[in-house]
């Protein structure tokens, strides 16, 4: 059943039915936690009150006696909990020692503060990144969970499943060859064949080597969809590149569903340092995952896990790991290369240039500020 964030109960909002079990609770927390998160929707207000409320049903039935009560006597009494803490028959109270600061949930107030819901947020991912994994990971014992599926690329076990459990928003392509460790070439797919191959009669046939297409196994959140606006925050994983129709094909998180979109409907979640900032020299070398892109602003917001919290930087202030494929944008020296793509094989730090490469024989050096993802 779909999310009904409308609703005013709390089984409709996360999208599960009464009878489900903590697995899946938790599952559609987290999927709709980080597709709500302000850090991911700067300036939306609507989305950082979306977030408020799906933080309030998961803290009440997450908790067993809270969830009993509410499915009993409904929301306010629920609440009520709260005030009676561990003197609630049965123990009682949030998970973690949490509460919630005030009772009174009914008729569309959300008892569940931005700050707490933060501060649940940040207490379920445990300290680690939420936004920087496909799958697995999360707080309260780990995530986890059925529908987790993808194979992201290199250095990932063999044999057996291919599911993957990994840190929750650090380790979202187990290894990228800018930051350490290798990428495969194998796609998002469980069974998939090796980007850049196909098969005529079973022999495998190599194809050309595209260096302007976002790599299969690159995790992406869907954004200005017309079509399907239900969708646009919602995460996937590239399987392939049709050039033919210049789309994508992405195997959305925790469903069998795929979806043909344009790369102006992508946003990667690629692995950063931040470089330049002469305000903050402390944060230089930090590393960061990007989890949205502001554009009235012209920034990224991006989740260093340092520090533990989302910072708004500027493209200059960004080094995207080698084997990003970006998007050229504002070259004024060759106008006409502004919105092509190619990959970054490596960043001159002296120069403060990309290598990019666009095809085989051609290469140009390029700013930080020059690509964008």
């Amino acid at each position: 059943m779909a999310p009904n964030l409308s609703s005013s109960d709390y089984y409709d909002i996360l999208g599960v039915p009464r009878g489900c079990d903590d697995a899946a609770l938790k599952k559609a927390y987290k999927k709709l936690a980080l597709k709500f998160h302000p850090d991911r929707n700067p300036g939306d207000e609507e989305a950082t009150k979306n977030f408020q409320k799906i933080s309030e049903a998961f803290s009440t039935l997450s908790d067993p006696k809270k969830r009993q009560i509410y499915d009993q006597y409904g929301k306010d009494a629920a609440n009520q909990a709260d005030q009676m803490g561990d003197d609630m028959p049965g123990g009682g109270g949030m998970p973690f020692g949490f509460r919630p600061g005030g009772g009174g949930g009914g008729h569309g107030h959300h008892g569940m503060s931005p700050e707490e819901a933060q501060m649940f947020f940040s207490q379920f991912f445990g300290g680690g990144d939420p936004f920087g994994s496909f799958g697995g990971g999360g707080g309260m014992g780990g995530m986890g969970g059925p529908g987790i599926q993808f194979n992201m690329g290199g250095g990932m076990p063999r044999g057996g499943s291919q599911r993957v459990q990994q840190d929750p928003f650090a380790s979202m392509f187990g290894g990228h060859p800018g930051f350490g460790g290798s990428m495969g070439s194998m796609g998002g797919m469980p069974g998939a064949m090796p980007a850049g191959f196909g098969s005529s009669m079973g022999a495998p046939r190599r194809q050309e080597k595209r260096y302007d297409a976002i790599p299969a196994g690159t995790v992406v959140s869907l954004k200005g969809l017309v079509s399907r606006p239900e969708k646009n925050g919602d995460r996937g994983e590239v399987q392939q590149f049709d050039p033919r129709s210049g789309r994508y094909i992405v195997v959305l998180e925790d469903t069998d569903e795929t979806m043909s979109v344009k790369a102006s409907n992508l946003l990667q979640h690629v692995h950063i340092k931040l470089h330049g900032l002469e305000s903050k020299p402390e944060w230089n070398g930090q590393r960061g995952t990007i989890i949205a892109w502001d554009e009235p602003n012209q920034r990224y917001n991006v989740y260093v896990m340092g520090l533990r919290r989302a910072v708004s930087l500027k493209p200059g202030n960004v080094i995207l790991e080698t084997g990003t494929v970006g998007k050229i944008a504002g070259l004024q020296s060759k106008p006409e290369l502004n919105g092509k793509f190619g990959t970054i094989k490596s960043f001159d730090q002296s120069a403060g240039r990309y290598e990019v490469q666009l095809s085989a024989d051609k290469i140009l050096r390029l700013k930080l500020e020059n690509i964008h993802v």
